[in-house]
């Protein structure tokens, strides 16, 4: 641009035919004398007289950077000539020759500085030029970051707000309260009530009167927070007037540009009609011929310059090449004579080489004798060694028989224990020999899986004969944790308690833990997912409603682990109802498994050192252990409860606890199984946290939530009172079934090293689902869960059109209970039926979940509650990046890439705190932004959260830190 410039600035057309040429050629030849020669121009001087004659009728327009334009117009001016002009030269080009033979050395360098001025003058336009764009693009990356730190610090002023809504209700629910108290006071005032209720009016009033003082103090505080955030924020906006201020400064910066531009354009026209100048510029055409002629005298010497030494050097060529020739041959002469010496040398060393071959000879013959000699003593070390090799074979055999084994499944280890329990229940060994056999097994002992596999071909006598010659003293090197449940992954899940009580046994079951699991035999069970299962040849009696109920035994492995399936003998086909949950005496059929669960670990023989129980269809194991089992010898264990949801609490009336065998009258007190709200009935989850020794939620945030009125569902006063032993434990997924990398029902497998499978699996579910593919690029949010009012349907309702606003496709897969939720998403369905972006499947399809989940690029999660959630968990383990609402498990597990308190490394997805239709706009509208805007970017957030450690491992450390430390308490105080 310079260059361009440049040339214009000093070139003008005349109408004798003069050109000017706009290229970096033509630049070189203005601005090089020697350059003007070889391309045979001629250079014009502009006598002083015109150039002040001129420089009166110029204006003087001053140049952003410190220069002026008069500068360059008080220098010789340079047009190159039109050297392609052959036209005979006129009277007035005569005379200009003769004007042009005055010109003297001076003048001509009086020509080369003003085009030196000029140039510089041209320079500092463009410095200036470039100094504005730089200190525009330094404003505008201001005004970005502050307008980031403005969103960061408006999401905070949301929350704060949020915060102090929440105060101001409880300051007016504890207001309420006081006002009652007072009421209270008065009435018992005017009825004369004894000191003892005056006492106990003055401590709920002195209650009270600290909690609104404690609240009045959280809520000033809170706001003193917002006015400093207020205050930030228009310091913020302050500074966001001077960006503006900056914008208008560029503006007149721009304007100073455009003027200089068109003094340049005015200057170019003005030099290019100056008729003064006109007459001077013909006399250049004399000049220009007779240079040109002594240039072309001077290039025909030179070529004959050329010639001769080109000659001289081939010459000089030719005998460098023959004194090489000398050489060589000098060379090969000295070689001759070297070859005549050595040849006489040979003569001399062949005779000294028969006689050293002589000598050979003769060592030859004697090595042999001593080889013969070697192979002797050979022959005896390998025998040494061969006695060595069996004695250390024996040792090494004796050495096996006592380590573990284990090159063996988990799947076999389960069958051998379930074998063993079968012979005890069917009381063909004793309980001691079980206890016995059981823990070799434990320790996966090699004798005793030899003697399985050996016993494969006998007779159950035979088998038993040979097992019952194992037993010998034995220690287990861990903890025996059985669960009781109404769930397990794969078999039997309807939720998350599924998914926990597989994938945290399977965890333990790693650390060297006996972990066993008891569940009732559904009718609807995948008994494909069962291995070996069977029933066992005994029968279990338990009381119910008055009398005892027959129930079988059923056994199998399940993902390695050993099941016990209780199938009971009941009238009311407790189990056989073809569905888990949702029938109306669901108190009763969970309370009867309760039962018969600690039944059959009494009789089995079981001593094991935690039960551990989940959800309220099983919480009766507590209060059944303490009341009637310990005293009937199943005493060894110390409970675990652990709820997974306190929006289900499992309460009936009183009365119906005496079915089960439990005293309703010594359970139905305020600081046992009476529900907090009525106190007619039972709850069942209270009496698992009452009498349970651990009790354990399924995340720390929900942990804090549920200790509040609106999380605990009334429940709130006794998590509080039994603070001690309650804790919030993160979940976990089983990374072995949610792996991209293995996973079989994807479209290709993928890892975060390798993104290309992903992709395919994108492009795989748009042509399963009818979804356009015309755009690849087009963002897929993917969304799977039940729709139910906790999940935040109207905001995946929201955010299905929002997606499609901000042009990008949604999947749903899921369905609701609800009957008109459910009848509300299928009319969303069919209006989209054949849309090319929106697809919603309303049913649970176990493999189309897993392509959901490899096909999205994001997954969105607005719950209204969330006690844990492993959606989010699972979309990261897939590479699909979480968008979620803070609460419970998803704020213990997502963190939002634009919260600056929050460590880079883990920042791994979006989120937002006000359960509305603006908290999820700004964290979706945030998402696409970044996958369209930057690529590189959330690439780095994908493989980032593929990454994350979401496994079992973690959690069930922390279980076992519970389990230890619970048993240890119970041991020290039997001692005691």
């Amino acid at each position: 641009m310079a260059s361009k410039l440049t040339t214009c600035f000093v070139c003008w057309n005349l109408s004798t035919g003069f050109n000017c040429n706009h290229n970096s050629n033509n630049h070189r030849t203005m601005c090089s004398p020697s350059s003007k020669l070889r391309h045979r121009t001629t250079t014009i001087i502009v006598s002083s007289q015109q150039k002040r004659q001129y420089n009166k009728k110029t204006s003087r327009p001053s140049i952003h950077g410190g220069g002026s334009l008069d500068d360059s117009l008080q220098t010789p001016i340079v047009v190159p000539p039109d050297i392609n002009n052959n036209s005979t030269p006129s009277a007035l080009d005569v005379n200009g020759a003769e004007r042009a033979e005055q010109l003297s050395d001076g003048q001509l360098e009086d020509l080369l500085a003003m085009i030196q001025n000029a140039e510089k003058n041209i320079l500092l336009i463009n410095q200036a030029r470039v100094r504005a764009l730089e200190d525009l693009q330094k404003i505008l990356a201001e005004k970005k970051a502050l307008q980031a730190e403005i969103n960061v610090l408006e999401m905070r002023l949301a929350e704060t707000d949020a915060l102090i809504e929440v105060a101001d209700q409880e300051k007016t629910r504890v207001e309420l309260l006081e006002g009652q108290l007072e009421k209270l006071h008065s009435e018992l005032a005017q009825k004369g009530s004894d000191a003892e209720l005056y006492d106990l009016q003055n401590g709920v009033l002195s209650d009270a009167n600290d909690t609104i003082s404690s609240l009045t103090k959280e809520l000033n505080s809170i706001r003193e927070e917002n006015a400093s955030l207020k205050n930030e924020i228009e310091s913020f906006k302050t500074q966001l007037n001077d960006v503006k201020d900056n914008d208008e400064r560029l503006v007149v910066l721009e304007k100073e540009r455009l003027f200089l531009e068109s003094s340049l354009k005015d200057l170019e026209s003005k030099l290019s009609i100056s008729p003064e100048n006109a007459s001077e510029l013909s006399t250049l055409r004399a000049e220009c011929k007779y240079l040109s002629g002594k240039v072309e005298n001077l290039q025909v010497l030179l070529d004959k310059a050329t010639k001769q030494a080109d000659q001289a050097v081939t010459a000089l060529q030719q005998n460098k090449d023959l004194q090489r020739e000398v050489d060589k041959l000098e060379a090969s002469l000295e070689e001759a004579n070297i070859y005549k010496l050595s040849y006489d040398k040979l003569q001399k060393d062949n005779e000294l080489m028969q006689q050293k071959i002589k000598l050979l000879e003769n060592s030859l013959e004697k090595s042999d004798e001593d080889i013969n000699s070697y192979v002797q003593l050979y022959q005896q070390s390998v025998n040494e060694f061969q006695d060595t090799l069996n004695i250390l074979q024996k040792e090494s055999k004796k050495k096996m028989l006592d380590e573990p084994v284990e090159d063996m499944p988990w799947e076999f280890w389960s069958q051998l224990l379930l074998l063993i329990d079968g012979w005890a229940l069917e009381k063909k060994i004793s309980v001691d020999d079980a206890k016995l056999l059981r823990e070799k097994a434990w320790k996966k002992d090699k004798s005793i899986s030899d003697t399985y596999l050996a016993c494969k071909g006998q007779n159950e006598d035979e088998a038993i004969s040979s097992f019952l010659g194992l037993t010998s003293s034995a220690t287990s090197p861990g903890l025996h944790v059985i669960h009781i449940a109404a769930e397990m992954a794969p078999v039997a899940k309807v939720g998350g308690l599924g998914d926990v009580v597989s994938g945290l046994s399977k965890a333990l079951q790693k650390k060297g833990h006996l972990v066993e699991i008891v569940l009732p035999k559904y009718d609807c069970m995948q008994y494909d997912r069962i291995g070996d299962i069977r029933a066992l040849d005994v029968v279990i009696e338990s009381y119910f409603d008055g009398q005892l109920f027959k129930n079988k035994i059923w056994v199998g492995t399940v993902e390695g682990l050993p099941v016990y399936f209780i199938e009971p003998h009941h009238p009311a086909k407790f189990f056989w109802r073809g569905d888990f949950y949702g029938e109306r005496d669901d108190f009763r059929r969970f309370s009867y498994f309760s039962r018969v669960a600690l039944e059959f670990l009494l009789q089995a023989g079981k001593k094991p050192d935690i039960i551990h129980c989940h959800d309220w269809q099983t919480a009766f194991i507590a209060p059944l252990y303490w009341d009637i089992y310990v005293p009937k010898g199943l005493n060894s264990a110390r409970i675990c409860f652990t709820c997974h949801n306190f929006e289900y609490q499992g309460t009936a009336a009183a009365s119906e606890l005496e079915s089960c065998g439990l005293d309703s009258n010594h359970l139905n007190r305020p600081d046992r199984m009476q529900d907090n709200s009525s106190h007619d009935r039972v709850n069942s989850v209270k009496g698992g946290v009452v009498y349970s020794n651990i009790v354990t939620t399924v995340s720390p945030t929900y942990a804090q939530e549920v200790r509040t009125a609106e999380g605990g569902k009334g429940l709130q006063s006794t998590l509080s009172t039994h603070s001690k032993k309650f804790i919030g434990v993160l979940n976990g997924i089983d990374t072995d079934i949610w792996n991209p990398a293995t996973d079989p029902f994807l479209e290709v497998q993928y890892n975060a090293n390798d993104l290309q499978g992903k992709s395919e699996n994108k492009e795989a579910l748009r042509r399963n689902l009818g979804l356009s593919s015309e755009d690849v690029k087009r963002p897929l949010v993917g969304c799977i869960t039940r729709l139910v009012p906790q999940k935040g349907v109207h905001l995946i309702r929201h955010a299905i059109y929002l997606t499609l606003e901000l042009g990008g496709q949604f999947v749903l897969l899921g369905s609701s209970p609800v009957p008109h939720i459910q009848r509300e998403f299928e009319g969303i369905a069919n209006h989209f039926k054949n849309h090319d972006h929106i697809r919603l499947i309303l049913k649970y399809d176990e493999s189309l979940s897993h392509t959901i989940y490899a096909a999205s690029d994001m997954f969105i999660i607005p719950s209204i509650f969330e006690p844990c959630g492993l959606t989010q968990m699972i979309s990261m383990r897939y590479g699909a990046v979480p968008i979620v609402r803070k609460t419970g498990g998803l704020n213990d597990s997502v963190f939002d890439i634009d919260d600056d308190t929050i460590p880079s490394q883990f920042q791994n997805g979006f989120t937002f705190l006000n359960a509305d239709e603006k908290g999820i706009n700004g964290a979706l509208v945030r998402a696409i932004n970044l996958y369209q805007n930057d690529p590189e970017s959330w690439k780095q957030l994908v493989q980032k959260d593929m990454n994350i450690d979401f496994s079992w491992d973690s959690s069930a450390a922390q279980y076992e830190e519970l389990y230890l430390k619970s048993v240890t308490r119970g041991r020290a105080a039997k001692r005691a």
